[in-house]
């Protein structure tokens, strides 16, 4: 596979051959899953599920860094909420999205998912 993104192999039961997940990919899924979360108005940087399906998906990963080393992965996000929601509740569901999304799709650990909150949106 080329180009100059990271991939990670994973270990997937009765393969007959590698299998490798490029680094886009688990940022997005990390995306994906926190956008889910009710309270999280968008991602920073003003990705908005509305924006996403206008955009496509590859800008989902805009406010999510990701860092994988011998298969385990520390995520990075950068959030903008919703008002009126107790942002530590919407950062803890956020963060176990986040966790079992990443695991259950990739198999790669994750060892930690920080959330910063960049602002609130009262808009709503």
């Amino acid at each position: 596979m080329e180009g100059s993104e990271n991939m990670y192999r994973t270990d997937a039961a009765g393969s007959i051959g590698e299998v490798q997940i490029a680094d886009d990919v688990v940022a997005i899924i990390a995306g994906l899953a926190a956008m889910e979360v009710k309270g999280v108005a968008s991602m920073a940087g003003n990705i908005t599920a509305e924006l996403i399906s206008k955009l496509g998906m590859k800008n989902l990963s805009k406010g999510v860094t990701i860092e994988v080393e011998d298969g385990v992965v520390t995520v990075d996000l950068s959030l903008n909420l919703e008002y009126k929601y107790n942002l530590v509740d919407v950062s803890g569901k956020v963060q176990e999205k986040v966790k079992a999304a990443i695991e259950n799709m990739t198999g790669l650990k994750v060892a930690a998912v920080n959330v910063k909150i960049a602002s609130v949106d009262i808009q709503k």
